[in-house]
């Protein structure tokens, strides 16, 4: 291209970056990472958390051991990423919800979760590991739900509790959602 008389020619850039923007290159490694997340969920429903390797993670997820490691160093970070990502995903319903329906929601997907299904049958240890969290994570996971329950600490503190007997000894739904009615009651 040759120089004009209005200066030195332009220069093809690829599109600028906003502080915030989600670009298409940030949506695919999200949409990977997600798919990841997806394929170790299943990994380790179907073999626990101390059968599943990297290798049986990304072969649930369909990709090769390569791609899981571009994204992950560890099963432990994998298994920490997943718990994150459920974490999230579980707020988000209950912020969606009245609560006596969210608590109700919780229960169900606490109870019939295939992970911790598969943990509390084989690997009961490692259930009361991930559990067994110290004072101040709990008091993080408490002050999450309460604000997703929009209710106050002494609140969130109950529901946490029988959310947790929940994951240990699920029951049937209709009881739960029966509980989960006069939990709701008696925190409003």
């Amino acid at each position: 291209m040759l120089p004009s008389a209005a200066g030195p020619p332009a220069v093809r850039r690829g599109p600028e970056h906003v502080p915030g923007a989600h670009t298409r290159a940030g949506n695919a490694m999200g949409r990977t990472r997600a798919g990841l997340l997806a394929g170790a969920a299943r990994a380790f429903a179907e073999h626990g958390l101390r059968r599943s390797t990297m290798q049986s993670v990304a072969a649930a997820a369909g990709v090769a051991k390569a791609t899981l490691y571009n994204h992950f160093r560890t099963k432990d970070e994998v298994a920490s990423a997943l718990l994150s990502a459920e974490l999230d995903r579980l707020t988000a319903l209950a912020v969606s919800l009245p609560r006596d329906q969210a608590l109700a929601a919780l229960s169900d997907e606490l109870g019939a979760h295939p992970v911790l299904r598969r943990l509390a049958g084989t690997e009961p240890e490692t259930l009361t590991a991930l559990l067994a969290v110290g004072t101040e994570r709990w008091a993080e996971l408490t002050g999450r739900l309460g604000a997703a329950l929009q209710v106050d600490g002494d609140s969130a503190e109950l529901a946490g509790r029988w959310l947790l007997g929940v994951v240990l000894q699920p029951g049937r739904s209709t009881t739960r959602h029966r509980h989960a009615d006069r939990l709701a009651a008696v925190l409003t």
